[in-house]
């Protein structure tokens, strides 16, 4: 058994590695953030529905259930056009660090889906990673742009989290995801339908384009999801949440040395980045020690 659960958290720590890498991926494409995503999403429904078929799992599901599927599909979908576009107008490092701002929004809206009260301590910590945000926008003003776009990002990301945390009760989570991502792609596609996107050149990608788009949806997206679920039968909710949190630093760290360049930011940025992954870490083990009180 615990030779088990320390497969698990290894495991947990190569998919945090694999979300970080997702943004590295993403600056390394060279097509547009909505064309990106239409691929990314087009390829992990193929992917999830061969895994759903292999493991003969029916597709059935009623109108309201494929109603909510699909809107959630939609959030998920724009959640990730906002995330690409600022990557590719600011930098990896300047996104990721704006996304440790989703614990704070949870803290907020997670309590109007669940229906408890605000903890006082998540909002305070709230406020010391905006201040941490605050220094980084500070010195890196030159990338608001890329912070807004990133900043719209997250708060997306944590409604669709919120709301597949809901309907991950009653339904099989790669189900789920394979109509999200199905949903999803068929907005984008309407969309590109009526702006006349889909010419010869849209399907024209060069050689490492075509890879990393099937790493990305593949590796990053159809694996990486529902290996995260099977871990979370071994392990506690405390310990994924707070691995989690560390995709931010994977995901900076690897900028820096695969990337380079613009990704290496100031010594004020990484303070900054610095205060708000400790502030994370630190609600987390709040947490953590309050349940066991």
């Amino acid at each position: 058994m615990r030779n088990d659960n320390l497969k698990s958290y290894l495991n947990l720590h190569l998919i945090v590695f694999i979300w970080g890498f997702t943004a590295i991926l993403g600056a390394l494409i060279t097509i547009q953030s909505d064309f990106l995503v239409w691929y990314r999403m087009f390829f992990a429904a193929v992917f999830l529905a061969f895994f759903l078929g292999l493991k003969k799992k029916s597709f059935k599901v009623t109108l309201k259930v494929l109603s909510r599927f699909t809107f959630v599909g939609l959030l998920i979908a724009l959640h990730w056009i906002f995330f690409f576009e600022a990557i590719k107008i600011s930098t990896v490092s300047i996104t990721l660090s704006v996304f440790s701002l989703g614990a704070f929004f949870a803290s907020l809206l997670e309590p109007l889906f669940y229906g408890r009260k605000v903890l006082w301590y998540e909002v305070f910590f709230g406020l010391i990673i905006i201040a941490g945000l605050g220094m980084i926008m500070k010195v890196e003003i030159n990338y608001l742009n890329g912070m807004l776009l990133a900043l719209v990002s997250i708060l997306l990301g944590v409604v669709f989290t919120l709301m597949n945390g809901k309907l991950i009760v009653d339904h099989d989570p790669s189900l789920i995801s394979f109509y999200e991502f199905l949903a999803g792609f068929i907005f984008i596609s309407i969309y590109f339908l009526f702006r006349g996107s889909f010419t010869a050149d849209f399907f024209m990608l060069s050689a490492k384009n075509w890879i990393l788009i099937l790493v990305l949806a593949s590796v990053c997206t159809a694996y990486a999801f529902t290996a995260s679920i099977r871990v979370m039968r071994r392990l506690t909710p405390y310990t994924v949440m707070l691995t989690t949190n560390l995709e931010p630093v994977y995901g900076i760290v690897l900028a820096y040395f695969i990337i380079g360049g613009k990704e290496k930011m100031s010594t004020e940025f990484y303070i900054g980045a610095v205060v708000i992954v400790i502030t994370v870490l630190l609600n987390g083990v709040i947490k953590h020690y309050r349940k066991e009180d």
